[in-house]
């Protein structure tokens, strides 16, 4: 008898095994794919279409968005994008001081990276399961695609608004115009809802997005004159 279950999970340890590697393999043939396709879809537009908030979305290539875009979402979200590795640990010690402080206002620390990761591959969700999913993630693309990829996907993907996502869809249905038309203050004030593109509306305009989006204006001045930052806004 207990023969017959050592050899059971035996075989049940090999087949996990297996599903394992596969697992692996794919996901890092997915990556790898991905640096130059659009994902067909992320697990975040799925939900946001099956629950009816719908989904507006257009990919557009890099060349084809505002530098003024690109220069809002690093001064508004990660302005040491072009610096780091993945990770801004810095800025992670500050939010795990805050929330320790204040357990019930939980304040993120999540890189232009470490978002793209979670958009692109995983769930919305603070389990340590998903977390650490993200790191490894991170890394991966960060290794793989690097900035100027990541900083394309970050703009093709992110929620922008109640099912809108990327950039392109964000200015058609905000301003009626192409992303490569937007200007400074339009891209300031669509990068001004990233912390919660439901809540912090852009149309009508929030109170939230219209305090922050003369911030991020003044960061944008502050940053573009950074070599790192315009090489990387700047790229063909």
């Amino acid at each position: 008898m207990f023969a017959k279950a050592k050899e059971i999970l035996s075989k049940l340890w090999r087949v996990t095994k297996k599903v394992f590697i596969f697992l692996l393999i794919f996901h890092l043939v997915y990556i790898v794919v991905l640096k130059w396709v659009d994902p067909p879809i992320t697990i975040t537009q799925l939900v946001s279409l099956v629950t009816g908030d719908g989904l507006k979305r257009d990919y557009v290539d890099y060349d084809e968005m505002s530098k003024y875009a690109k220069l809002a979402v690093i001064s508004s979200e990660d302005q040491l994008f072009p610096d780091h590795s993945g990770f801004d640990w810095k800025s992670i010690e500050k939010a795990q001081q805050y929330n320790k402080k204040k357990p019930n206002r939980i304040r993120g620390a999540s890189t232009i990276s470490q978002q793209v990761a979670k958009n692109v591959f995983l769930w919305q969700g603070r389990s340590w399961f998903r977390k650490g999913l993200e790191v490894y993630l991170t890394f991966m693309i960060e290794t793989i695609w690097g900035k100027k990829r990541i900083l394309e996907m970050y703009l093709n993907v992110i929620e922008m608004g109640q099912g809108v996502y990327g950039i392109e869809a964000a200015s058609q249905f905000y301003f009626k115009k192409p992303a490569s038309k937007l200007s400074r203050s339009e891209a300031a004030i669509i990068a001004a809802c990233l912390p919660n593109p439901v809540r912090f509306t852009v149309k009508p305009m929030s109170r939230f997005v219209a305090r922050k989006y003369p911030w991020i204006m003044v960061q944008m001045g502050n940053l573009e004159s950074d070599e790192d930052i315009r090489k990387l806004i700047d790229a063909k």
